[in-house]
Parts: C-alpha cells; structure tokens; sequence
C-alpha cells in the first residue's frame, strides 16, 4: 500500500484500506483532484453527535463530506451498468460516485475514525 503519499495526519487518524495501486494512479495522473481529496480528508472532523442524531436520507457524515466536495466543484455520477444475455440487456445500476475534474473519479466506499478520534 503506497501508505507514504498519505500525509501523516490521515495516516493517524484514519484506518486506511487501498484497493490495487489507487492512490499511486490518482497522485500521478490527477494531482489536482488528489490534492483536494487530501485536503477534505484532513478538514472533515468527525462528530460524536452524528452518530446518535437519526432520520433522513444520508447521514451527516456523507453529507459533510459530499458538501466539501460539490464546494471544489465535484459531482455525483452514477455508473449505468447492464448485463447482456443472449443479446439480451438487463440493467444493473451500481453505485454512486464523486467525480472530479478532468474526469476522475472516486469511489467514496467509506472513512473509519481509528479509536480515540472522535
């Protein structure tokens, strides 16, 4: 895991999974959006409170997130997926993304505080 891009404030306060070599690909490729995904990252402060307030569609902490995002001119994507049977489609809707400029984009799967960071 390329755990040395990460500055020393996300590697301490968040459990940190990378999937194949992500974060080399968006430090390289897309440096801009890189830098504001860190950026968030090491703003966003996890409130105990969110965690006993209910109701609503997306929790406060997606929200706080998604809000510091959509802030740098990020937006939600959706990928249009579909399965092909005997030349027949099926749609098969995924997941939602935050995308970035230039085209890149992230898959926001989720964000542990480690114990003690709440």
């Amino acid at each position: 895991m390329a755990l040395d891009f990460l500055p020393a404030f996300i590697r301490k306060h968040y459990e940190v999974h990378e999937f194949r070599p992500s974060c080399a690909i968006l430090k390289e490729d897309f440096p801009h959006e890189w830098g504001e995904i860190l950026t968030v990252l090491t703003d966003f402060r996890f409130k105990k409170s969110w965690l006993t307030t209910g109701g609503g569609s997306k929790s406060q902490i997606s929200g706080s997130i998604d809000s510091a995002l959509y802030q740098l001119g990020w937006e939600e994507k959706e990928f249009q997926t579909k399965g092909v049977v005997d030349e027949t489609s099926y749609d098969s809707p995924t997941h939602k993304i935050e995308g970035g400029g230039a085209g890149c984009p992230i898959l926001v799967c989720g964000i542990t505080p480690l114990p003690g960071n709440l």
